[in-house]
């Protein structure tokens, strides 16, 4: 009843809410796209988006396909493994930023054991400027990290808005230099909030910095000062700064799958994740909801 190549196509739209950058990520024209979402209503018999010139966003309808379509999906991948007799084997080396810590990621890492349980899977929990890195020596396969929006490499998974993020009972002194929870560098996150900073005329000093997440978002809650951080995945106890504290925007940042130049077991091991990655996209970052803003 759904074929195949309309769900991911679907899926595609779903996580980056646009037929342009869906088109990217599959490699095919928007009005491929287009038609693909548009036979996959007709096959449903109901929208799955709202959409218009400025903005895409899911259906009720189209938020229960999510789940359908990625099960469909996997069917159709076990199916068609089983049929062809190919089971993959050897050793993956992936890296993920600390900003899926706190996300669904592990979900899709289990279920993706689950069907590929001859892959010896290795996860390195870095910085995506270090991951890069990693991934040009060698040392790594596939890795899923942040870039910059005008940067080209890698496959989009999807992309959010940076902004500025602190405890509740935080009040910022105008007169004061603004006190920064950062990573250490070559964070992009650290990288556009000193860059913006600069750019106002904003002066700035270094509250706390750490490579760990964990220890960021605490000093945070502590109150110790402001950190740049995206949009959907704002983590509990801390809340976007109102536009009043004068902070500068901060843009957008995307996130991105980018494999190595591996061959063989260990190229067809990161295919396939990434694809178990590009299905669950959405699962990735929290649906956005209403969250408390700061006096400043």
């Amino acid at each position: 009843m759904y074929d195949p190549a309309q769900l991911r196509t679907f899926l595609a739209v779903a996580q980056t809410l646009s037929f342009t950058q869906a088109a990217r990520r599959l490699g095919v024209r928007q009005s491929t796209v287009s038609q693909h979402v548009r036979r996959l209503e007709d096959a449903t018999g109901r929208p799955l988006f709202t959409r218009d010139t400025h903005s895409v966003e899911l259906t009720e309808d189209g938020e229960a396909m999510l789940g359908f379509a990625r099960t469909i999906l996997r069917a159709h991948e076990r199916a068609a493994a089983y049929f062809t007799g190919t089971r993959l084997r050897g050793r993956l080396r992936f890296g993920a930023s600390e900003d899926f810590v706190v996300t669904r990621l592990p979900e899709i890492l289990e279920s993706f054991r689950r069907e590929h349980p001859e892959v010896d899977l290795e996860l390195t929990v870095e910085l995506s400027g270090t991951l890069d890195a990693r991934l040009e020596a060698g040392r790594l396969d596939l890795i899923l990290a942040k870039r910059r929006t005008k940067e080209s490499a890698g496959e989009l998974v999807w992309q959010d808005s940076l902004i500025w993020i602190g405890s509740p009972r935080l009040r910022l002194d105008p007169e004061r230099p603004v006190p920064l929870i950062v990573f250490p560098p070559p964070g992009i996150t650290r990288a556009r909030a000193l860059e913006a900073l600069e750019a106002q005329g904003r002066s700035w000093r270094i509250a706390c910095t750490s490579s760990s997440l964990s220890a960021n978002i605490a000093a945070a809650r502590a109150g110790l000062g402001v950190m740049a951080h995206t949009r959907e995945l704002v983590p509990p106890g801390l809340s976007q700064l109102p536009a009043r504290a004068g902070l500068p925007d901060l843009g957008d940042v995307d996130f991105v799958l980018r494999k190595g130049r591996q061959r063989g077991k260990a190229q067809e091991a990161a295919d396939a994740l990434a694809a178990a990655i590009l299905a669950g996209g959405d699962r990735l970052h929290r649906p956005r909801r209403a969250a408390g803003h700061l006096t400043a």
